[in-house]
């Protein structure tokens, strides 16, 4: 019986590279849309992971695409979330006085009332182009 040929230490083998590399874009960009600046963070090491992958597999001579699938998706989870906690940046006292509002609101109207301030804050401080990408705005 032989003894399996194991990776030095502190290298993991080539397969496990690509994959780690693709499953950890995938959950940036699911924490994305949850957590923005969580999904910005996991996206940086997802990005990271997959730029690492890359010289692991071409050294083993296997396929570079999981690899490269995980550069692709961690860079667009990166841009997203990069907008995302930008944008939750930009309107942080506006959100701030949504919540506040929405504390004390104790029926359906009211609830309406403080989304409407909050829309209108918005709207006088975002360009109307970002609104209308957003939605917020109806034609």
């Amino acid at each position: 019986m032989s003894t399996p040929v194991q990776a030095p230490a502190g290298q993991q083998p080539a397969d496990s590279a690509g994959r780690r590399a693709i499953w950890l874009s995938i959950a940036a960009l699911a924490m994305t849309f949850m957590l923005p600046l969580a999904g910005l963070v996991m996206a940086v090491f997802a990005l990271m992971a997959g730029i690492r992958a890359l010289p692991q597999l071409r050294s083993a001579e296997k396929p570079l695409g999981m690899a490269v699938g995980g550069i692709v998706v961690s860079s667009i989870a990166l841009a997203l979330s990069a907008m995302a906690t930008g944008m939750q940046l930009y309107l942080m006292d506006e959100y701030s006085t949504y919540q506040e509002c929405m504390k004390g609101a104790g029926t359906v109207t009211s609830q309406g009332e403080c989304f409407t301030q909050f829309r209108d804050a918005a709207q006088k401080k975002l360009p109307p182009d970002v609104l209308e990408l957003l939605g917020a705005v109806q034609p």
